[in-house]
């Protein structure tokens, strides 16, 4: 009996483990045939757009790195140019918000160095992170009500308790705390959007 059931717990993971390939395999043939008759469109449609061919090159590729990266892509894809500019619309709004993001920090790195002779300058891989870090905080903020906003802020950034938040806030310390959640809830979507899934685009 011991047997038998081992047996079919066997079977059982092989069709998962084959049905798992065969979608994997389905998706990939789909992708590389978005890619091989929308590309050229897309990065022509980029380059009015942007009036740069590297970067509109650049944007192009991300966009299907995106699709890569993305759970459930293409599945609810129904014409593929309009999916394809929605998402390189969005990222275009991400560029430009990094690119916001980075004037403005090298405009401050700028006065403090102007203001401290002592003041050691990043190096560009330390900027890098930098920008990067608060393009993220960014994001979450965009997904955020004002006061949790400012709960996030205070509290993970300023590291002010959640009793003096609520007073300033005129709210409950329960509610700075329901803030909180939604704020980390925000973080956890944004981190699962983003994280590779170690696939290439042939």
């Amino acid at each position: 009996m011991v047997q038998m059931i081992t047996i079919i717990i066997r079977i059982i993971s092989i069709h998962q483990f084959t049905t798992m390939l065969a979608d994997k395999r389905n998706f990939q043939q789909k992708l590389n045939q978005l890619y091989s008759q929308n590309y050229t469109w897309l990065h022509a449609w980029l380059r009015k757009k942007m009036l740069c061919e590297h970067h509109s090159a650049d944007v192009a590729q991300d966009t299907f790195v995106r699709i890569l990266t993305s759970k459930n892509a293409l599945k609810n894809m129904r014409e593929a140019r309009a999916y394809l500019t929605s998402i390189a619309k969005n990222l275009l709004i991400d560029r430009a918000r990094r690119q916001r993001l980075e004037q403005a920090y090298l405009a401050e790195l700028a006065l403090t160095y102007q203001d401290f002779a002592g003041f050691s300058a990043p190096s560009p891989e330390e900027i890098y992170q930098t920008i990067s870090i608060l393009e993220q905080v960014c994001l979450v903020l965009e997904g955020l009500s004002a006061n949790a906003q400012q709960a996030f802020i205070r509290h993970y950034i300023e590291g002010e308790t959640q009793v003096v938040i609520a007073k300033d806030l005129a709210v409950s310390t329960k509610m700075v705390q329901k803030y909180l959640v939604q704020a980390l809830v925000k973080c956890r979507q944004i981190a699962d959007c983003q994280a590779p899934q170690g696939d290439s685009i042939e």
